[in-house]
């Protein structure tokens, strides 16, 4: 983890001045005359410590939370539904139907909260909230088509494609790039 060099200063700053008021009191006969000058050099020092700006670095944060869960969602959408879909795994009479549609319905559970996760991420940057302001009702809209997936109906799959596009293309626009990251089989369990 790297510290930045204005912190690295300021702490050299204050153990100087920590070091050269205590230099300072033990050398001078009387008790009372060294500390004053110790403490208003620690007080001097801590008063130059630059503040750190809590909404840069939230909003950083926030951008990288954003492209974390909109991946893990776009990984899980494309893998279990997406892929399956356009290899009409759900239609009835398919060999492993059953299987692909229950895997299908965990990985919508798992997109929808990765979703709504990366929707409050967004929140903490202006540009990206206002990206994704338009698709806060598309992504409320994926809370039901797990169950219509396990159902048979094909125009979920198509659902979740559609919204996982809008997401990356309104990261993209605000500068956070999403790509596709495949959760494990314990991320995807877990939900």
């Amino acid at each position: 983890m790297a510290v930045p060099i204005r912190r690295l200063l300021v702490a050299l700053s204050v153990c100087c001045a920590l070091l050269v008021g205590g230099t300072a009191c033990s050398s001078s006969s009387s008790p009372g005359k060294g500390s004053g000058a110790a403490q208003d050099a620690v007080a001097a020092a801590v008063a130059a410590e630059p503040s750190p700006t809590p909404t840069a670095e939230r909003q950083r944060l926030a951008k990288t939370r954003f492209v974390a869960n909109a991946g893990l969602a776009a990984g899980a959408t494309y893998q279990w539904i997406v892929k399956p879909w356009k290899a009409g795994k759900f239609k009835k009479g398919t060999k492993g139907r059953t299987f692909a549609l229950v895997k299908a319905g965990l990985a919508g559970t798992f997109a929808y909260n990765r979703l709504k996760a990366a929707s409050r991420n967004a929140q903490g940057d202006p540009l990206l909230s206002k990206a994704m302001a338009p698709l806060t009702s598309g992504i409320d809209a994926l809370k039901d088509l797990p169950s219509k997936l396990r159902k048979g109906d094909d125009s979920a799959a198509g659902s979740f494609d559609d919204i996982i596009g809008k997401v990356k293309d309104a990261g993209k626009s605000a500068g956070a790039t999403v790509t596709d990251k495949v959760p494990s089989a314990g991320q995807l369990a877990g939900g």
